[in-house]
């Protein structure tokens, strides 16, 4: 349905000077005197009034279809075909056709008649029906304003269709999910469904943006049914100097201290020369589950999935599903009569959850001819692991798995830092070590990786859930050249970063990666851009460490985030 936006109404005579009776007076005149133009109507462009017109097809169709039947009476009788017609007979076919087709088209400018009068006309009727009310419930008579505030109308729906949009949205008529396709207009159908949501729950969503974001961009590949978007600062560390290069790292936080105390490690880094990295592994991973009758059949799948004599003939199959995605390995476990398939792939820049799953697909598929008692019965059985803390992903890896390491001279240490090599060794081999053991952590043997990480994953545009096993990360330090340098260094093995796809297509997002200078794939080294980010995460996690426990051992913790992470405002008197 077409619901394209009306120009704005003649503004409205403003009230005489005269009492309610004067009004009312020069209402009547101006209503007798000069009558709105009539609404246009489909039927306008017929040759002949519509009663006239639907006569005539009336009358063609049920005479020419009482001639037809009778015809094909006598031929039935007479045996004759009925695929054998004369030329009267070609005729009154085709005037039954014709008048069908009217007949159907009738209702639809029944239609498009009642519609266009509501859209055109009934609204302003309806809007000066409900004024010309309350003028007369009232005993005193307001002017009608002038000019309308600008702010007022960024609050108020724009045209009555609008208002007739919200109610069926309030009412069910009309599905929420539904109004993008209905409309249109993206930006309209979020403010739409902004204000039946108000209207639902009575609550007031002023301070959410609505204006200002481009929802076109988000549309079948984002997020469902948006009604603003939220506001988050991004704040820049750096310059990071990692493997000879400089990067001004964006981090997206409301943590107030974060930006700072990473700025400061790789203030640090880069007065001892800079940072080094190693990328490990680079794989996605997918492990469907799948079920057979007994123990038997499932090691049967599993001895053949295992074996390297078939490894090529699957990664032909897998391979299908893209041109940037390489199947690498295939390891499987069993429980009971349950089957987990670990697919590792390459995934270019993408991140590439949805590349290796339809790879995987294609192999069930394929594994269906051979093995018909399989019973699939997930793409997905949790082994992968994705999204949760597992202790696959950090013996095993999944994405990018990276190395990062530095070596501080000790007047760094204690002129950047504030601090002394021994101080830091000691709190990282306690806190890091031996504390995440007795509380059983599993892959959270730093100190607050996953800040650093969730602040540049919502800067760039990544998965925030895979911030999980992300922040996957193992923090190491030593004193080395005779205690009086420190040598530290983070283990991350589990980065699930990409460069194109998902929200690193939004504008915002872009730019951060712009930033970074690894926008979207590169052309010449499929995959080179995810891997640089990769790495450059962990540089940032190494600084971010590097910083916060040199502020523990110099007792400044507490004193900085009162400084820097407590807001002056009285909340109350906050809007």
């Amino acid at each position: 349905m077409d619901v394209r936006r009306r120009p704005p109404k003649p503004p409205l005579p403003s009230a005489p000077r005269g009492g309610p009776s004067d009004l009312r007076d020069e209402r009547r005149s101006s209503t007798s005197s000069s009558r709105p133009l009539e609404p246009p109507k489909a039927s306008d462009a017929l040759p002949l009034p519509l009663y006239l017109t639907n006569a005539v097809f009336f009358t063609l169709f049920f005479s020419v279809a009482y001639y037809l039947l009778h015809r094909w009476r006598d031929k039935i009788r007479d045996s004759v075909p009925l695929h054998v017609v004369t030329l009267p007979e070609i005729a009154a076919i085709v005037s039954l056709m014709a008048s069908f087709i009217y007949l159907l088209g009738f209702f639809g400018i029944g239609f498009v008649q009642s519609f266009i009068a509501r859209a055109s006309h009934d609204a302003w009727e309806d809007l000066d029906d409900d004024v010309n009310r309350g003028f007369g419930c009232m005993d005193i008579v307001a002017p009608l304003p002038q000019r309308v505030d600008p702010e007022r109308v960024i609050s108020a729906l724009s045209s009555s269709e609008d208002e007739e949009i919200v109610k069926s949205v309030v009412d069910g008529a009309i599905p929420s999910y539904s109004l993008e396709s209905k409309l249109g207009d993206c930006r309209r159908a979020a403010f739409i469904r902004r204000e039946a949501l108000q209207r639902t729950t009575g609550r007031s969503l002023t301070g959410l943006p609505l204006e200002g974001f481009d929802y076109e961009s988000i549309l079948g590949q984002c997020c469902e049914m948006p009604v603003g978007y939220v506001q988050i600062p991004v704040g820049v560390a750096g310059p990071l100097l990692l493997d000879g290069f400089e990067y001004y790292v964006p981090m997206a936080t409301t943590e107030g201290c974060l930006v700072a105390s990473t700025n400061r490690g790789c203030k640090a880094i880069y007065a001892s020369g800079g940072a080094r990295s190693v990328l490990l592994r680079d794989g996605m991973t997918r492990a469907p589950v799948v079920r057979f009758g007994d123990v038997k059949r499932a090691s049967e799948l599993k001895f053949f999935l295992e074996d390297p004599i078939n490894f090529d003939t699957l990664a032909l199959v897998f391979n299908r599903s893209s041109r940037f995605a390489r199947l690498q390995s295939i390891k499987c476990s069993i429980a009971g009569k349950n089957l987990y398939m670990r697919f590792t792939c390459s995934t270019g820049d993408a991140m590439g959850m949805n590349m290796v799953s339809k790879g995987v697909q294609n192999v069930l598929d394929f594994l269906q001819n051979d093995f018909p008692d399989m019973d699939v019965i997930g793409i997905s059985g949790n082994s992968c692991s994705d999204k949760k803390p597992a202790a696959v992903n950090w013996i095993e890896g999944r994405g990018k798995s990276v190395v990062c390491e530095a070596l501080l001279k000790e007047d760094v240490v204690k002129q950047v830092l504030k601090t002394n090599v021994a101080a830091l060794v000691e709190l990282n081999m306690l806190k890091n070590l031996t504390g995440s053991a007795v509380a059983g952590a599993l892959g959270g043997f730093n100190a607050h990786a996953s800040n650093t990480v969730s602040a540049i994953f919502i800067a760039t545009g990544q998965d925030p859930a895979q911030n999980v096993e992300s922040s996957h990360c193992i923090t190491m330090m030593e004193a080395v050249n005779e205690g009086r340098d420190l040598h530290i260094s983070v283990t991350m093995p589990s980065i699930e970063v990409g460069t194109v796809g998902g929200g690193t297509q939004l504008a915002s997002q872009s730019a951060c990666l712009n930033m970074l200078g690894v926008k979207g794939a590169s052309k010449e080294f499929p995959g080179a851009n995810a891997r640089l980010l990769a790495t450059i995460v962990a540089g940032s996690v190494l600084a971010a460490e590097l910083s916060l426990l040199s502020a523990i051992t110099a007792g400044q913790l507490v004193k900085s985030h009162m400084k820097y992470n407590r807001s002056s405002r009285d909340v109350t008197k906050v809007c």
